[in-house]
């Protein structure tokens, strides 16, 4: 009887990210499955991977960095992709957050609402253009 070969599992491949600020080169390469050359070879690939160095020079990655690996490392073992082709995709995945974060709409507001504010923007234009002489100012009654 021939038997299937066995499917990775994703409780296998799943990565837990531990819930800190920084983590040593060291620590995401465990973390990961990844030697740390690898790690220092995708800093040059991928513009997006830059860690933060400590004073003594070590690398500091940040949650959001070891995140970015993660991803990184799944679209490269897991999904295929060369790292060029991860690279476009990592860009491509940035785009849409980017363009929709540059505009940001405001609630549209009915028209009728519009014109009764530019209205009474017109009145007091002509107030001020025109004020009251003699003494005491008139006083608008102002409605909402």
């Amino acid at each position: 009887m021939a038997m299937a070969p066995k499917k990775k599992s994703s409780k296998q491949t799943e990565i837990v990210i531990p819930d800190r600020l920084y983590f040593r080169i060291g620590e995401v390469a465990k973390l990961c499955r990844l030697p740390a050359y690898v790690l220092r070879f995708w800093e040059t690939e991928f513009p997006q991977l830059k860690p933060a160095k400590s004073n003594t020079g070590q690398r500091m990655y940040r949650h959001r960095d070891v995140e970015l690996v993660v991803h990184i490392r799944k679209l490269l073992y897991e999904e295929g992709f060369t790292i060029p082709g991860a690279r476009q995709q990592l860009k491509s995945e940035a785009k849409p957050a980017q363009a929709q974060s540059m505009f940001s709409f405001p609630p549209p507001v009915r028209t009728e609402e519009l014109k009764r504010v530019r209205q009474g923007l017109r009145e007091i234009l002509t107030l001020l253009k025109h004020p009251v002489r003699g003494g005491k100012p008139s006083r608008m009654k102002l409605t909402s």
